[in-house]
C-alpha cells in the first residue's frame, strides 16, 4: 500500500497517519454510529479493534444528545428507516464533527433526498464509492445498489466539488482510494480485494474515519483510516483463504497495526 499526497504548504506531513493513530489509541474516542442494520456487529467489532469507543445510538430523542458528547459521529444511509432519518437530523445538529456515508444514493429516492438535505449540515467527511460521490454531486444516476459502476479517478472533479461545497474532505473508495479537499488530493492503493467480500467492510471504514475525526482534522482523519484499513487488509489476506477467515483475521489486525506500519506508506506527489 502506497500513499501519495500532492504537495503544498498545508499538506500533512509523512507521519501524519502515524500520529493520528497513536492520538486515537491514546483517546479510545467515543463514536456514535448511526449505521444501517447490516453492518452494526461489524462495525462496533473493528472500532474497538481499532482502540476507538463505538456506539450504536440512532433513537429519536437520544442521538442528538449523544452526538453532543461523543468525539465523531457516522450517519450511514444503509437502511434509513424513519427513526434513522430523524435520529441523524439531531445528531448532525449537534455540532460534532461527522461523517457521511451515502450509502446507494442515487438508485434509490428516500436516501437521496435525505443525502442531499443532509448536505446542508456540512458533514466533515463524505466517504463513498465512485458512483455514490458522481450521484451525490449530480454527475451520475448511481450504481447497482451498493456496488459502484465507476472508478475513483472517475469521481476526481464531483469529490473535489463536493468538498468545496460542504468546506470538508471527500474520501472515494475504490482499487486505489481517492482522498481530496479544496486543495489537496491523496491516494491509498494496495489492500485487498477480500474487503469487498465481506458485509461492513467500507462501511466500518466511514466509521473509523469517524473516530479519527476525533483526534485530527478531517483530511487527515480519512487518509489515516484509509491506510490502516489497506495495512490490515493486506495482512489479513495473506494469512487467510477465504471471506469467512479474511473478517476475523481482518480484526486481529486492526488491532496490531502500529503507528509506524502507517509511515513510511506516503510518497509525495507534486500537486497536480
Amino acid at each position: 500500500m502506497v500513499v501519495r499526497t500532492s504537495s503544498s504548504p498545508s499538506t500533512p506531513t509523512h507521519r501524519a497517519a502515524a500520529a493520528a493513530l497513536e492520538a486515537l489509541r491514546e483517546a479510545a474516542p467515543l463514536t456514535q454510529c448511526i449505521t444501517n442494520a447490516v453492518v452494526t456487529n461489524f462495525t462496533a467489532n473493528a472500532l474497538l479493534a481499532l482502540g476507538a469507543a463505538p456506539a450504536m445510538c440512532d433513537i429519536p430523542g437520544e442521538a442528538g444528545v449523544f452526538a453532543g458528547i461523543s468525539g465523531g459521529v457516522l450517519v450511514n444511509l444503509g437502511t434509513p428507516t424513519s427513526e434513522q432519518r430523524d435520529a441523524a437530523r439531531q445528531a448532525v445538529a449537534a455540532g460534532t464533527p461527522w461523517v457521511l456515508d451515502p450509502v446507494a444514493v442515487g438508485a434509490l429516492p428516500v436516501r437521496t433526498a435525505l443525502a442531499h438535505e443532509l448536505l446542508d449540515a456540512r458533514p466533515a467527511i463524505i466517504r463513498g464509492n465512485a458512483s455514490e460521490i458522481l450521484a451525490l454531486a449530480g454527475a451520475g444516476a448511481g450504481g447497482r445498489g451498493v456496488d459502484a459502476t465507476d472508478s475513483a479517478e472517475d469521481a476526481l472533479n464531483a469529490a473535489r466539488s463536493l468538498a468545496i461545497r460542504i468546506g470538508g474532505t471527500v474520501a472515494v473508495s475504490g482499487e486505489t482510494d481517492l482522498i481530496v479537499d479544496a486543495a489537496r488530493t491523496a491516494r491509498v492503493s494496495g489492500g485487498s480485494v477480500l474487503l469487498t467480500k465481506v458485509t461492513g467492510g467500507g462501511c466500518a471504514l466511514g466509521a473509523a474515519m469517524a473516530s479519527f475525526l476525533a483526534v485530527t482534522s478531517p483530511f487527515d482523519a480519512a487518509v489515516a483510516a484509509s491506510a490502516t484499513w489497506a495495512v490490515a487488509s493486506e495482512r489479513a489476506a495473506s494469512r487467510t483463504n477465504g471471506p469467512g477467515s479474511f473478517a476475523v483475521a481482518f480484526l486481529d489486525e486492526l488491532s496490531a497495526v502500529q503507528p509506524a506500519d502507517l509511515e513510511d506508506r506516503f510518497n509525495p506527489e507534486a500537486a497536480r
